[in-house]
């Protein structure tokens, strides 16, 4: 419902100073509820003319002063009608704040913004996200704090000036000084890119940046071990236990396809006898919290019974007793090179060698390996199948027997 609102320019004559001056006031009435203020103007009383609300002359005060008072009655009306256009509520308390400007958000802040957003995602650590999600975002956060500086000389940048360019250049920042692949450089602007959305969300900005802007990855070829090279690595004497229990947990992975996070976190109420009667691990993934169900292969099942009386699975924490990601991957390149194996050697490359040797090349079919895998998307483990090159062979060889046949027949 439109409400009319009435002005009216008056001076405080109460308030005459020493060289004789009167401040002009405005009063806004609306539903016979009125705010006062001064207009920051003064004039001589004997030069305003009450009933035209302004003052009397053509000299440059009478001009500039009445000028202001016509564009305070031009900003008035604009007020008026923008509030309702979108049938906000009009007071005279509400008009005065708007026309002073007191009611104006100050501007969000690109760094200020990223900050709360990492603050946020730190307290739902290790509860909804992952602990290195966590640290990623803050490894971001510090990519933007020293392309800001870098590229604009300043310590925050306006969330609102944020444009096209200002993406296009962080990503050559990311590749040129930071010295990030395409893939990490477009994962970084990704991360970025959810503070935008924020942005978007709470109207701090007023277009969206990323319009336009397309992510493209480049396809990378996963390495995983080969049957002679689990071969060799299951076979090699090791006579250190630090060394032994690496290579455990990593061939654990391998016959499971589980993340180093979900091996560690891995107990014995994951444990579970399945519909064959056998043992299967049933476990939320870290990464995606999407379930994974795994039947236990037998290396699996040994290896989980060479750890019962470990100090650390007695305890009930845990049901291998894992070292830090950091620590076994660095001890994994010790356990390579006395191996002979070339192929850079991490936990995760444990995952790539159970969907690739251990399932897809001898034959599990794609939807039972994605399933094992917690993948929400199919296309995820087809990124594996493509580089199956015996399963391709096998797959070939099996429809040469099939027209041979068809030929005989």
């Amino acid at each position: 419902m439109k409400t009319d609102f009435y002005t009216h320019f008056h001076l405080l004559n109460k308030k005459i100073n020493k060289r004789g001056l009167a401040p002009i006031y405005l009063r806004i009435t609306v539903d016979s509820k009125r705010k006062e203020f001064s207009i920051s103007r003064r004039i001589q009383p004997e030069f305003w003319h009450s009933k035209m609300q302004k003052v009397m002359g053509n000299n440059q005060t009478a001009k500039e002063i009445n000028t202001h008072i016509n564009n305070i009655r031009h900003k008035l009306n604009k007020i008026h009608q923008i509030l309702s256009d979108d049938d906000q509520p009009i007071t005279a308390e509400v008009m005065v704040s708007i026309l002073k400007g007191e009611n104006k958000k100050k501007p969000k802040m690109t760094l200020e913004a990223f900050k709360e957003h990492n603050q946020q995602m730190d307290r739902l650590s290790g509860k909804s996200i992952s602990e290195s999600t966590a640290k990623r975002y803050w490894t971001c956060y510090n990519h933007i704090e020293q392309f800001i500086k870098g590229e604009f000389k300043s310590n925050d940048w306006v969330m609102n000036d944020i444009n096209h360019q200002f993406i296009t250049k962080f990503e050559y920042f990311l590749k040129t000084k930071k010295a990030c692949n395409h893939n990490s450089a477009l994962k970084y602007v990704n991360n970025f890119k959810k503070i935008i959305r924020i942005a978007l969300a709470n109207q701090w900005m007023d277009r969206d940046p990323f319009y336009n802007y397309k992510v493209q990855f480049e396809s990378v070829e996963r390495e995983f071990l080969n049957e002679k090279e689990i071969k060799t690595l299951i076979e090699k004497e090791l006579h250190i236990d630090r060394l032994k229990l690496v290579r455990d947990m990593f061939v654990f992975s391998c016959y499971t396809g589980l993340a180093y996070s979900d091996v560690k976190k891995l107990s014995s109420n994951n444990i579970t006898t399945g519909i064959d009667g056998g043992k299967w691990i049933r476990i939320k993934r870290t990464k995606t919290k999407s379930l994974s169900s795994i039947p236990l292969l037998p290396i699996a099942e040994e290896i989980i019974e060479r750890y019962k009386t470990h100090p650390e699975v007695e305890k009930g924490n845990c049901i291998l007793p894992v070292l830090s990601n950091q620590k076994s991957n660095a001890f994994l390149k010790e356990i390579a090179a006395l191996c002979g194996i070339t192929k850079p050697l991490t936990t995760h490359l444990a995952r790539h060698t159970f969907a690739t040797t251990i399932t897809l090349t001898n034959g599990v079919p794609i939807e039972t390996v994605s399933k094992m895998l917690g993948h929400k998307d199919l296309r995820t483990t087809q990124h594996y199948a493509r580089i199956v090159d015996r399963k391709i062979s096998d797959d070939m060889k099996l429809l040469k027997e099939k027209l041979e046949n068809n030929k005989l027949n």
